[in-house]
């Protein structure tokens, strides 16, 4: 069957290209019907997130899509409607050239690394003009009306209502993951890239007068959690006390299993882009660790969404939140910060669910995608 749209790939920071890739396929062939082809350069960490895949296959198809292994040896192959080559990869030259040569050139959308900042909205949309005359678009992800939007299957708020409203349903989920918190423990996640401020969040977690269960699915902040432990060799499955903080380690889970990790959670921390995103669904209290760039350019998008996020919250829950978050991103202690925040949970937790209910009301970026290239024929 020919594709109507191809996804490009190029696998860069573990899992957060692929993680937005993949869920954009998948959503693009059950709720809009269209054939998709997903090129991936590394089938490795592709299995990770969807672990019925074959990494030795150079074609195979997952949940109605079609991936496809990208190789340095381009074969020729049809050139569909829509190609989006996902945040600013090369695509094969060949391939291009075969765009050029189509009788009907198609759209060729560049789909940009999510962003707050106020520049955005002016580049959303935006055609990149090809010497070969080709149409290429500059498509923004994004938090308002003059963005592309975030990733948000049709189902996705139904389903979690529905999880948030079954305790049976979270309880048989968290045992499948040998998670048995105790009933007055604050139960939090814990996704990030290497952090040197972990330390300090977790003496203050095992300081607390309650107790804390942290949930921390295997990645690169491991390290810092078994220097912080003093203990050699985590995995899935270590269950390790200090103080009034439980940690445990979790296996790497599916995307589906993550959302539902989420919800189970009173407080979620997550890095990059996808589980960022997820988060915010889950209509949780967050903590976001934004992926590093050089000269510290990472911090302006932090505040950027910071900017946006904050609005409707009272003073002090504001400087609270924001103190947190730089506290996290800027190698600062987290002690404090967090007494902050706990003095101010009720509001920020109330304030996530209305974050979550303001972004749902605007369009997905799938559905945005597909109306951009109705627009555009």
């Amino acid at each position: 069957m020919k594709a109507d749209w191809d996804i490009f790939c190029c696998v860069v920071d573990n899992y957060g290209d692929i993680g937005v890739t993949w869920r954009l396929a998948r959503q693009l062939v059950a709720e809009h019907g269209l054939a998709v082809r997903l090129w991936v350069d590394d089938l490795t960490a592709f299995a990770r997130l969807c672990p019925d895949a074959d990494t030795q296959a150079a074609r195979q198809w997952q949940q109605g899509v079609e991936v496809c292994h990208w190789l340095p040896d381009w074969q020729p192959t049809s050139v569909p409607d829509l190609i989006i080559g996902a945040f600013a990869c090369q695509l094969p030259a060949a391939y291009v050239q075969a765009m050029v040569d189509n009788p009907r050139p198609p759209l060729w959308i560049n789909l940009e690394y999510l962003s707050a900042e106020h520049w955005v909205e002016g580049c959303h949309g935006l055609p990149s003009p090809q010497p070969n005359g080709l149409r290429k678009v500059f498509f923004f992800p994004g938090f308002t009306a003059k963005t592309g939007g975030l990733l948000r299957e049709a189902s996705l708020l139904a389903r979690r209502e529905a999880f948030e409203q079954n305790p049976a349903a979270r309880q048989a989920f968290l045992q499948g993951l040998g998670v048995t918190p105790t009933s007055d423990a604050r139960l939090i996640s814990l996704f990030a890239y290497e952090n040197p401020a972990l330390a300090s969040w977790l003496d203050a977690l095992a300081g607390d007068s309650r107790g804390n269960h942290l949930l921390v699915p295997e990645g690169r902040v491991l390290g810092d959690v078994q220097a912080w432990l003093g203990v050699d060799a985590l995995q899935a499955g270590s269950v390790v006390v200090r103080g009034a903080l439980t940690v445990q380690i979790l296996p790497f889970v599916s995307q589906d299993e993550y959302d539902q990790l989420l919800w189970c959670c009173d407080f979620n921390a997550v890095r990059g882009e996808d589980s960022f995103v997820r988060a915010q669904w889950a209509a949780r209290p967050l903590l976001w660790h934004i992926y590093v760039q050089e000269e510290y350019a990472h911090w302006e998008k932090l505040e950027a969404f910071l900017d946006h996020y904050v609005v409707g919250l009272s003073p002090a829950a504001k400087v609270a939140l924001v103190d947190l978050w730089r506290a996290w991103n800027m190698d600062r202690d987290m002690g404090q910060a967090w007494q902050q925040v706990l003095e101010h949970w009720a509001e920020l937790d109330q304030h996530a669910r209305r974050w979550s209910a303001a972004q749902a009301a605007q369009p997905d970026l799938a559905t945005a995608l597909v109306q951009f290239y109705r627009n555009s024929l």
